[in-house]
């Protein structure tokens, strides 16, 4: 016999296999997932939510594809938290005058309580690539959050309210602009694409079974 628990889902109570993530304990319990789902099984970022387990004072977030349900778990959902991005043009900015801190002044805000890396369900040093962003060391800033995939955890958490997945990704778009070295190889690539000469070979991909599109992936040759 499968081991089951109680947990809450969005309020109501339900008995759900304790081998589940919250994700497949929504659908074993009748939800249908979507909006809030995206990748399902890796890290897209869409499906935040916070919950508390019953009898603890702790809010917690996470992504629900990845954390498997505990006993007592009472869990809610975050399908989009509010950013406060700022407008810009590329061709209209550069890497000189502080201009992050120009665009995101609430970084300066940061009291570091460090809630943002705690929260933080890829393990990014979010607090650090914040810092490196008030001192202009945009490349560091790019660097330390490019694994970033935008679930917005951390502003979820931060009294400052910085909206750090909104600054990690206009650093890495000025590092990708200005500051990384000019690609030859690149440029001939994407020249590439837009002249057709790939198509048939992604319409051949597309066409098989999934299961050999994984083993090609598996085995793919990796450039050094």
């Amino acid at each position: 016999m499968e081991e089951m628990i109680k947990v809450f889902l969005l309020g109501k109570e339900y008995t759900v296999p304790a081998t589940l993530t919250i994700m497949d304990a929504m659908e074993y319990a009748g939800y249908k997932l979507v909006r809030g789902c995206g990748c399902r099984s890796g890290f897209c970022g869409a499906c935040a939510v916070v919950y508390r387990i019953k009898g603890s004072t702790d809010i917690k977030v996470c992504l629900s594809c990845q954390t498997h349900v505990q006993e007592g778990m009472c869990v809610g959902q975050i399908q989009s938290f509010p950013l406060n991005k700022r407008s810009y043009n590329m061709s209209d900015i550069k890497p000189v005058d502080n201009i992050i801190g120009q665009l995101y002044p609430e970084i300066y805000g940061c009291i570091g309580c460090n809630a943002c890396t705690k929260g933080c369900p890829q393990g990014l040093n979010v607090m650090q690539y914040i810092a490196y962003a008030q001192r202009g060391e945009y490349e560091k800033c790019a660097h330390a959050s490019f694994d970033c995939v935008g679930c917005n955890i951390c502003a979820s958490r931060c009294p400052a309210q910085i909206s750090h997945s909104a600054v990690g990704l206009l650093a890495r778009r000025l590092t990708g602009k200005y500051l990384s070295p000019h690609c030859e190889h690149l440029e001939e690539r994407v020249a590439e694409v837009a002249s057709g000469q790939c198509t048939a070979a992604v319409e051949a991909i597309i066409g098989k079974p999934l299961e050999e599109i994984k083993e090609l992936y598996n085995k793919r040759e990796i450039e050094k």
